[in-house]
């Protein structure tokens, strides 16, 4: 039997705010030789926000991506103001990602999905109806019991430190089961949102 061809689909904001809730980062190469291991890889995608004009840290992260075997998608980051008068910075790429899930269905058996928001539970019920296989990887508490009841097979990742983490480059915990503010609370309820962190001297 042929082995299943991959396909790898990361969700750059999410995966970003799970390596900050564990404490630790991730090896974005490791990522990649860990779920290609399971087969034939057809392709990963990456899907990040970036700012205009993009700067050079921004660049050398998404340039490394590229050289791993990454196609990257990229959107702006656009500012906005909510109703407190508080101004961010944000990007979806929820569009882009369903897009490549859905229309490069012929050229993989098996979609590898890292993120945990619930809003792609209907293209993963649609991938399931059209005989794809898909696995789901993110931490729990920021996963929805919807895309992890939609997908074949759920990872935590926080499992997979082992294999996946990138050593010596540590983030800033955000308290794994600790009292987080509201405004915190606030930013884990748009996982597709690129805010201000991007600012920041953290890596994606």
């Amino acid at each position: 039997m042929n082995a299943p061809r991959i396909a790898l689909f990361i969700d750059g904001a999410n995966v970003y705010s799970a390596a900050k809730r564990l404490g630790w980062n991730f090896d974005h190469r490791k990522i990649l030789d860990h779920f290609a291991a399971q087969g034939t890889l057809y392709n990963a995608f990456y899907y990040t926000a970036v700012p205009l004009p993009i700067d050079d840290k921004q660049r050398r992260f998404t340039d490394a991506l590229t050289y791993m075997g990454y196609t990257v998608r990229t959107r702006p980051l656009r500012e906005s103001t909510d109703e407190n008068g508080d101004t961010f910075r944000r990007a979806s790429l929820d569009i882009e990602i369903v897009t490549d899930l859905l229309t490069t269905t012929n050229l993989y058996d098996t979609a590898v999905l890292l993120t945990g928001d619930g809003d792609f539970e209907r293209p993963v019920e649609v991938l399931r109806a059209r005989g794809k296989r898909v696995i789901v990887a993110s931490i729990p508490e920021m996963t929805s019991y919807e895309l992890r009841n939609a997908a074949d097979l759920y990872v935590d990742l926080g499992d997979l430190r082992a294999q996946i983490e990138r050593p010596g480059y540590r983030l800033p915990s955000e308290g794994r089961g600790e009292q987080r503010s509201p405004d915190t609370k606030a930013a884990e309820g748009r996982p597709f949102y690129m805010t201000a962190a991007l600012a920041e001297n953290d890596e994606r």
